[in-house]
C-alpha cells in the first residue's frame, strides 16, 4: 500500500497548491515546435508504417538531453539542445554523423563504457551500433565491435548488462518479413539476441529468439525482484497465427527460454506496441503498461508473493478500473477504436502520482480505425485512478503519432513532450503547469563498464509515499532515453532517494531537498548537487 500520513499531517505538510487536492492539478502544455527549431518528418511506405522513434541524451556533457529523430525514408536529423534553464525550449541541427536514412528509431547506450553515449540504430535494413566520439559525433562500430546489424525490418530493441559481463546484452525485435510484399502475413522476422564475446571486447554471434511474433516493443525488466532481469515483449497479433505476448527467461550462461503457461504465464493476444513498466501501487512490484490497438493494458501481479516466496509470471489486466483502456478517441464523434503507439509514466503535475501518457495514430488510413485519434494524457489520481487530461493540457494533437519521449529539456523540473508523428512534422511542447508540485532529478553514476547503471532500481521517498522506477534501455516505441530520472514529490520540502544498483541489495538512503538536480555516484558517500550550466 502507498505509505500515508494523517490527513490533518498530510494538510500542514504540503503547499497551497496541493493541500486540498483530491482532483489533480491539470497539466498545461505550450506547442513550441515552430519556435524551437525542432524541424522533422517520418516518412515513407508500407515499409514505415510502424517506427518513427527518437532518442534523447546528452551528447556534450553540459547536462541539456540533445535529441534524435527517426526520418523513416529520409535522414534522420539530430537537434543540440540550446535551451536556457526555464526557458522556451531551443535546438539547432548538427551534423553529428546520426544522419542514417531508412532509421525506424534510436536508443542512447553507453556499449563500451567510456563514459561517452552511444547509440543504437534501428532500420527497415541493417541495423548500426553508433559510436560516440564526444561533443556529438558519432561513427559505424558494427565491424569493430562484432555487431551484427542483419537485414530486417527492426522495430524493438532492448539492453541489459548479465550478471559478470564487461559488455551489454542487446535484443534485437524484428516485424514482418519485407521481401514477402504480396503476402507478410505469418512470416515475422526471427528476433535476436547479441551477448558479449567470452574474455574478449564486442559481441558473440547472434542467438535467434523464435518462436517470433512481430514484436514493436520490448524491455529487459526485473519484474520479480530477483535482481536478474528478464526480455518481455509486446508483439502485434496481425502478422501471426497462434501467437502471443512472451517473456524471456534470460540467465547468465544459459540459453534462452520463453516463459510458459506452466510458469504461470498467462495467454494474452493483442497487437502489442508499446510497453512500459512502474511501480504505481508502491508495494515493489512494478505494473506494466501495453499498447495496442483498440483497448491498452495496464497488468500487475496476479498474486503478489507473501513470506518472501518468489512470485509467479501471472498477471492480471487492471487497465478499466484504473481508466487507462482509451480504446477509442476521447474527443470528436469518431467511436472507431484507437490505435495506440509509445508509451511512457512520468509524473506531468509533480504531484508525486505517476501519469500515463500514450501517442495514437491510425496505421495507414485503415478504415476500421479511428482516423482522428488523440493522444492520451492520463493523470492520476489520489485514489490510484487515471483522468484524461490531454485536451485541458493542450497536447491532444490528431496527427499520426508514432514515438515520442518526456524529458526536462529546459531543466525547470517540469517534465516536456516530443512526439514523432508519421507523415508530418514532429511536436513538442513545453510543460508550464501552474501550481505544480515541487520535484527531485538525479542520474547515476558506476564504475565499470555499465556506467550508466541499467537495471538499477530508483526509490524517493516523501510523506506523500514511495515512488519506484527502473533504469531501462527500451520500452517505448522505437524510442528511448538516458540521463535524468524526474520524479515529482507534491508539496514535500525534502525527499530520501536510495537506489538498488545492478545486481545488488538496496543501498542506503540520502537525502535530498526539494527542486534539485544530483548526480548519485556509487563510488561517492554523498550525492553531487547539480546546477544547469546555463
Amino acid at each position: 500500500m502507498r505509505l500515508r500520513l494523517t490527513l490533518a499531517a498530510l494538510l500542514a505538510s504540503v503547499g497551497p497548491a496541493l493541500a486540498a487536492a483530491d482532483a489533480p492539478v491539470v497539466p498545461v502544455f505550450v506547442e513550441e515546435t515552430k519556435s524551437s527549431g525542432i524541424d522533422s518528418t517520418y516518412t515513407g511506405q508500407w515499409q514505415y508504417m510502424v517506427g518513427g522513434g527518437a532518442a534523447v541524451f546528452d551528447c556534450n556533457g553540459d547536462g541539456f538531453e540533445d535529441v534524435l529523430i527517426a526520418g523513416g525514408e529520409k535522414p534522420a536529423t539530430f537537434y543540440v539542445n540550446t535551451s536556457s534553464r526555464g526557458g522556451a525550449l531551443s535546438f539547432r541541427t548538427h551534423q553529428s554523423g546520426l544522419e542514417v536514412d531508412a532509421m525506424t528509431g534510436a536508443y542512447p547506450l553507453d556499449v563500451d563504457g567510456d563514459g561517452i553515449m552511444d547509440v543504437v540504430v534501428l532500420r527497415v535494413g541493417e541495423n548500426i551500433v553508433m559510436k560516440g566520439k564526444g561533443d556529438c559525433s558519432f561513427a559505424r562500430a558494427n565491424e569493430d565491435w562484432g555487431f551484427d546489424g542483419g537485414d530486417g525490418w527492426s522495430t524493438a530493441y532492448a539492453a541489459t548488462w548479465e550478471k559478470g559481463n564487461d559488455w551489454p546484452t542487446i535484443a534485437i525485435g524484428n516485424y514482418i518479413d519485407r521481401t514477402q510484399e504480396l503476402e507478410p502475413w505469418g512470416s515475422c522476422t526471427p528476433n535476436v539476441l547479441q551477448r558479449p564475446k567470452a574474455g574478449a571486447m564486442g559481441f558473440a554471434p547472434e542467438i535467434e529468439l523464435t518462436p517470433s511474433f512481430c514484436p514493436l516493443s520490448m524491455l529487459f525488466t526485473d519484474w520479480n525482484n530477483s535482481g536478474t532481469a528478464d526480455l518481455r515483449m509486446a508483439n502485434d497479433r496481425e502478422y501471426y497465427e497462434g501467437g502471443q505476448e512472451q517473456m524471456w527467461r534470460i540467465r547468465p550462461g544459459e540459453p534462452p527460454t520463453l516463459y510458459t503457461k506452466a510458469d504461470g504465464w498467462a495467454y494474452l493476444r493483442i497487437w502489442g506496441m508499446g510497453l512500459a513498466g512502474y511501480d504505481l501501487d508502491g508495494d515493489g512490484f512494478q505494473e506494466y503498461a501495453i499498447t495496442s490497438m483498440a483497448d491498452n493494458k495496464l497488468q500487475t501481479l496476479k498474486e503478489p508473493p507473501k513470506d518472501g516466496a518468489a512470485p509467479k509470471p501471472t498477471f492480471k489486466d487492471i487497465g478499466w478500473p484504473k481508466g487507462v483502456t482509451a480504446h477509442r478517441p476521447f474527443t470528436g464523434d469518431d467511436l472507431r477504436p484507437s490505435t495506440a503507439w509509445h508509451i511512457d509514466f512520468q509524473d506531468v503535475n509533480n504531484d508525486g502520482l505517476a501519469d500515463l501518457f500514450i501517442a495514437k495514430g491510425n496505421v495507414s488510413e485503415m478504415p476500421d480505425f479511428a482516423m482522428k485519434d488523440p493522444n492520451n494524457l492520463l493523470v492520476q489520481g489520489d485514489d490510484g485512478k487515471f483522468i484524461e487530461m490531454a485536451d485541458k493540457a493542450g497536447v491532444a494533437s490528431t496527427e499520426s503519432a508514432r514515438g515520442g519521449v518526456l524529458a526536462d529539456f529546459n531543466f525547470d523540473g517540469l517534465v516536456d513532450m516530443l512526439v514523432v508523428n508519421r507523415n508530418t512534422p514532429s511536436q513538442i511542447w513545453r510543460n508550464v503547469t501552474p501550481g505544480a508540485g515541487n520535484w527531485v532529478q538525479v542520474r547515476l553514476s558506476q564504475p565499470g563498464d555499465n556506467v550508466n547503471a541499467i537495471g538499477a532500481m530508483v526509490e524517493v521517498t516523501t510523506e506523500l509515499g514511495r515512488q519506484t522506477r527502473e533504469v531501462v534501455s527500451g520500452g517505448g516505441h522505437v524510442s528511448g532515453q538516458s540521463g535524468w530520472v524526474h520524479f515529482g514529490i507534491g508539496g514535500a520540502k525534502a525527499a530520501e532517494v536510495r537506489v538498488r544498483w545492478p545486481g545488488e541489495d538496496w543501498g542506503k538512503a540520502y537525502a535530498l531537498d526539494a527542486n534539485q538536480f544530483a548526480i548519485l555516484d556509487k563510488a561517492a558517500t554523498v550525492p553531487a548537487a547539480w546546477t544547469p550550466p546555463r
